[in-house]
């Protein structure tokens, strides 16, 4: 694989079973770096003190941030819980606000929460050979909330950036939750 300024034509593997690849290793997000994301915080440290678990994992594989040129990866979210809210990603808008981006359901059970600035959003579900696509304008974050990794792979303009920065101060305005057994979206006690 040659990845450059000058991208040449380039293949790279994804397994079916669990959405690694042998090409490139994936970065790992452990519970640690997750700190305010969840709205128990009480559960949040109990868990912590108990192992720093792993949440998700994702491939960069290092396409430049030019226009005309497509990032792509997998992204894992594990099964779990903080408390009762699902594990998730942390989620984020696009430096350049317009970028949309498209996700694939490889394998699992969950959904993607969406939003935007002007307060608007959905949750769309993913299953096993669904697409989803997230407008442009709109923050996003994969939850799992099955028993199994919810495997996705995505697709989005290399140049469009992430903004991480937003969601760590002010969150999500919604949170899925598990209640009686069955995902459930709440107003999040947190959001500012």
């Amino acid at each position: 694989m040659n990845i450059s300024n000058d991208m040449s034509p380039f293949s790279i593997y994804f397994s079916l079973n669990n959405g690694l690849s042998d090409t490139k290793p994936s970065l790992k997000r452990m519970l640690s770096q997750m700190r305010g994301m969840y709205a128990d915080d009480t559960a949040y440290a109990n868990q912590l003190a108990q192992a720093d678990s792993l949440l998700y994992e994702f491939h960069e594989l290092g396409i430049p941030e030019s226009p005309g040129n497509l990032a792509f990866g997998t992204s894992i979210v594990y099964p779990g819980k903080v408390g009762n809210e699902y594990y998730m990603t942390k989620g984020h808008f696009h430096t350049i606000l317009d970028t949309a981006e498209v996700y694939y359901c490889i394998g699992g059970q969950g959904l993607m929460l969406m939003e935007s600035p002007e307060g608007d959003w959905a949750a769309e579900p993913f299953t096993p050979g669904r697409a989803v696509y997230v407008p442009g304008r709109y923050a996003h974050r994969s939850i799992n909330t099955g028993h199994e990794p919810l495997i996705t792979f995505y697709t989005f303009r290399a140049d469009a950036g992430h903004d991480y920065g937003t969601i760590e101060s002010k969150g999500f305005r919604n949170i899925v939750i598990e209640r009686d057994g069955q995902p459930a979206i709440i107003t999040n006690p947190k959001w500012a």
